[in-house]
């Protein structure tokens, strides 16, 4: 789902091992990256920041969970951000992958976990 009048973002599906496909922009560009999800009102299905260690939730309109993931794409840590917050870095993160607050726990992501990412 891009802005209106933005151009298309990179897309696939993303999931954890055996689970059901979750539509995924991929923001690989500095302004895609820098972009985010600012802007939003929300998101269906999630947003794949790559390169990236840190976020950060200013200006957004509203909370979302943020998984750190290695360069294998295996969660580092799972958070939940209110608006108006900073993210710390992730010393081993090379990856964010970014949903509305709540999607990652019904989606089953939590440490340990390897997410798939499928071209469309």
């Amino acid at each position: 789902m891009a802005a209106p009048g933005a151009p298309a973002a990179p897309s696939g599906t993303t999931a954890p091992s055996d689970r059901a496909a979750i539509p995924l922009e991929i923001a690989a560009s500095y302004r895609a990256r820098r972009r985010g999800l600012l802007g939003r009102d929300g998101i269906d299905g999630a947003l794949l920041l790559t390169p990236a260690s840190a976020v950060h939730t200013f200006r957004m309109r509203f909370a979302i969970d943020v998984a750190y993931l290695t360069r294998d794409l295996t969660v580092l840590t799972v958070r939940t951000m209110r608006p108006g917050r900073l993210g710390l870095p992730r010393l081993r993160a090379r990856h964010v992958l970014e949903a509305e607050a709540g999607a990652m726990a019904r989606w089953g992501l939590r440490p340990g976990v390897r997410v798939t990412v499928d071209a469309p």
